[in-house]
């Protein structure tokens, strides 16, 4: 298994030591929208699937078995009916990987949070499927992949059924660091300073969907506008995509983050509710969970009261956003590149010398 990837060393590891472990192996690698999961796994692995499908989105039950009879028709040379439902599309896979050759028999399942729309029976079928035959097979690798973080904590992870402890291995897949940063502005014959990756990162957070957007021969304040100020910005509306792929009812956690931006210190849980409007105690637990799933944000003790712990923000693009998008705080297109004088005033001297001195640090 070669690759190009850059960085991920600890998960590329990871994955290559469970792809020889001669043990069937269940993998939920998770990570917020754009970071880089399918492409990971399909640098390394996709010469070695037996079978493969990706979830659609917003799409009911029908959709997603006609998507899974087609993913399998490319593959299986046994002629196959539409399955009328997942028990059925399970057992079909079954039959289609108890004739494969494979000596590894790689089974990999995207965006499998889309594929468990309602009163599907998709999860019950899954576990049926990993239960009843997968997990006594030595040759199986069952990768299963996500931007919906909490849908795979609750539903795979911390299952609390038939799925319990099933998983047998969980990969985070987080953002790139600044040195990554550096390395991947390298591959795209980018040089820049330190100073200005530091700029960079604290705006697009790592995230190499992001990254991979930044043009060679542009500046970085002519980049910056044309992909989040100018009026036909690639990534001008990204920040209501990314909760709503992460999270249901992402109005909610837009609001948490929304409170939280406001105070760079971070509130307290009362301070969230009263901020938010939002009166459930246990809804406001579990968003705040899957935000620190998600790196979203972090959470301390305060030392004279360290039962009533501090939640803040700290995920860099969800910061740009509200300092500098939100509710179109700047109409001019070349926003960036007419404050380049006075950037280090609007992003916050100590926060830049902090990356700053984190990416000298990490080198």
């Amino acid at each position: 298994m070669t690759s190009t990837i850059i960085g991920r060393k600890p998960e590329i590891n990871r994955i290559q030591d469970l792809f020889t472990s001669g043990k069937p192996e269940f993998i939920a690698l998770f990570g917020r929208r754009r970071v880089g999961k399918t492409f990971l796994v399909r640098e390394l692995l996709e010469e070695k699937f037996v079978f493969d499908l990706a979830g659609l989105a917003k799409s009911g039950m029908k959709k997603q078995l006609l998507n899974f009879y087609y993913s399998l028709r490319k593959v299986a040379t046994q002629d196959f009916p539409v399955p009328s439902s997942w028990l059925e599309a399970f057992e079909q896979l079954i039959a289609f990987l108890e004739i494969s050759q494979a000596k590894r028999k790689v089974i990999f399942i995207d965006e499998i949070s889309w594929i468990d729309t309602q009163k599907s029976g998709f999860l019950t079928a899954l576990e049926h499927f990993w239960n009843g035959w997968a997990c006594s097979k030595k040759d199986i690798m069952l990768i299963v992949c996500g931007s919906a973080t909490s849908w795979i904590i609750n539903n795979l992870i911390n299952n609390s059924g038939g799925l319990y402890n099933r998983v047998t291995a969980s990969i985070q897949l987080s953002p790139f660091t600044l040195h990554e940063t550096e390395l991947f502005l390298r591959s795209k014959n980018i040089e820049w300073t330190h100073y200005q990756i530091a700029e960079l990162y604290m705006i697009t957070g790592g995230i190499p969907f992001y990254l991979e957007k930044i043009k060679q021969g542009s500046s970085l304040a002519q980049n910056i506008d044309s992909l989040f100020f100018s009026k036909t910005g690639e990534l001008k509306n990204e920040f209501s995509s990314l909760y709503a792929s992460l999270f249901d009812h992402a109005k909610d956690y837009e609001k948490v983050v929304e409170a939280l931006s406001g105070k760079k210190s971070g509130l307290t849980r009362s301070e969230i509710m009263a901020k938010t409007k939002m009166n459930s105690g246990n809804r406001i637990t579990t968003i705040l969970n899957n935000l620190e799933y998600c790196d979203f944000i972090r959470s301390y003790s305060q030392p004279k009261r360290k039962n009533d712990r501090i939640f803040q923000l700290t995920d860099s693009f969800t910061l740009f956003h509200f300092y500098f998008l939100h509710k179109e705080k700047s109409r001019d297109e070349h926003f960036w590149t007419n404050s380049l004088n006075t950037s280090l005033t609007i992003l916050g001297p100590v926060y830049l010398l902090k990356f700053y001195a984190f990416f000298i640090s990490a080198r």
